[in-house]
């Protein structure tokens, strides 16, 4: 399976809606404006494309030399298990050096996730949640 990969190739609001409510990630997919702001706002995106659907993607917002928040990682369910979020992980992680952490709230059903790719747990966080 050919896989491409890209920081340039920029998925649309419906792209996006569509891939979050597959994989099941919780994010606001029924207010399109407020997707695109979220893409708008990121200044870090990988994505991964199988032709010209879109399969994964990373959403990160950093400022390149001390922290980088890994604010959307999503698969869609019938690629899951080949990689890919491993390498739209590390493909971030090459864009942004040496100098930059990878920092990100998981949602609960991926916890037993993050630490087979490299990720450490920490216990120091905290939340002022938003408004829905």
């Amino acid at each position: 399976m050919n896989i491409d990969y890209s920081f340039d190739k920029r998925p649309t609001a419906d792209q996006i809606i569509e891939l979050y409510d597959s994989s099941g990630l919780p994010r606001p997919t029924n207010d399109r404006e407020r997707i695109q702001k979220m893409y708008d706002s990121s200044n870090l995106i990988v994505t991964a494309w199988y032709n010209d659907i879109l399969i994964g993607v990373s959403r990160s917002i950093t400022d390149w030399v001390w922290s980088c928040y890994l604010a959307d990682l999503a698969i869609h369910p019938d690629y899951k298990k080949g990689g890919i979020g491993k390498k739209l992980v590390q493909l971030t992680k090459e864009k942004l050096g040496d100098q930059s952490m990878i920092l990100l709230l998981s949602v609960p059903t991926a916890m037993e996730y993050y630490p087979k790719i490299g990720m450490t747990k920490w216990d120091q966080c905290y939340v002022l949640d938003h408004v829905k």
